[in-house]
């Protein structure tokens, strides 16, 4: 039901539908939080839009609960997914979610966009979002909006967390051929993934997704900082990939990546602490010299909100 005398404030939802999980945060109309929770994966490109719909009802659900609001129906709702890009693909997730009244007023949108929101507002930058998948966007001083990557698992998504964790098994199977030196990704690999022997990656793999792919990713890592040399390469491999798309968009937005550019970060790969960040921050001061990293994490799920309360007329 919407909210009637008893619940005089309306509230809004973002939410932030990954290929890993989906985060959702309640507020009330003056953006103060009250609750936030979290997920499966909602990501389009992993799951059909009928079933990334229940995932984002059933969060909104609990979410109210947590706040205390379980009979009330938000106001807005602006759901930011990994996938969304697409029209089609948006207008079916759109529909869907209008069908389960998840919300008076519903807006969905790609997840860089509530991304941008959150870092930039309507200013000028780049950012780069590398989680399960990869992808970089940014609004040039003029206005303009452009698009670096993000063509999804098949395609793309050089420098993301299921791209590495791929790679990582294409050097496990290499090692185990003789094509590539032993390295300790192997014992790491067959650890994390609960497998007796080389062999059984075979029958893991046909069945995984880029979310179950994304997992490896860590363990690359942990393997990187412990100072195996494949490892390590994997890990320069996906830095690479990441400054490439950062330094394409300051030279078409900017013109030179020597201007003062603001940069940021989003998705796990690329949270502060990780060893991806920490030496993509260092490649990016030769690669994008005027580079300026925000060093506040960026909440795609606060940006969704920061939307819902703009639609709801409270903020400009």
């Amino acid at each position: 039901m919407s909210a009637g005398p008893l619940d005089p404030t309306p509230l809004v939802v973002g939410v932030d539908g990954g290929g890993s999980h989906t985060r959702a945060l309640l507020c009330d109309a003056t953006g103060a939080v009250l609750a936030r929770v979290e997920g499966p994966a909602s990501a389009l490109q992993t799951v059909q839009e009928s079933v990334a719909a229940d995932i984002i009802k059933s969060l909104i659900a609990e979410a109210l609960a947590k706040a205390e609001r379980p009979d009330t129906r938000p106001a807005v709702c602006v759901v930011g997914v990994a996938g969304a890009g697409q029209e089609r693909a948006a207008q079916a997730l759109w529909a869907a979610l209008a069908q389960r009244r998840v919300a008076d007023d519903v807006s969905v949108q790609a997840d860089a966009t509530i991304a941008m929101d959150d870092a930039f507002g309507d200013s000028a930058g780049v950012l780069l979002i590398a989680g399960t998948g990869s992808v970089a966007f940014s609004r040039a001083p003029d206005g303009r909006l452009e698009r670096c990557g993000g063509w999804g698992p098949y395609v793309g998504d050089e420098g993301s967390a299921a791209w590495l964790g791929k790679r990582a098994l294409g050097v496990v199977s290499a090692s185990q051929d003789g094509r590539e030196p032993d390295t300790a990704l192997t014992g790491a690999v067959l650890t994390a993934l609960e497998l007796e022997a080389l062999d059984d990656l075979i029958p893991w793999a046909a069945s995984a997704t880029p979310g179950t792919f994304a997992k490896l990713a860590p363990v690359v890592a942990q393997v990187a900082a412990a100072g195996d040399l494949r490892a390590n390469a994997l890990i320069s491999f996906c830095v690479e990939e990441l400054a490439l798309h950062v330094r394409t968009l300051a030279r078409r937005c900017f013109q030179d990546e020597r201007a003062a550019i603001p940069v940021a970060f989003a998705g796990g790969l690329l949270s502060r602490g990780s060893l991806v960040r920490k030496r993509l921050e260092q490649r990016l001061k030769s690669a994008v010299p005027g580079a300026m990293i925000r060093a506040e994490d960026v909440d795609a799920a606060r940006g969704a909100v920061r939307r819902a309360r703009r639609l709801l007329g409270v903020e400009a």
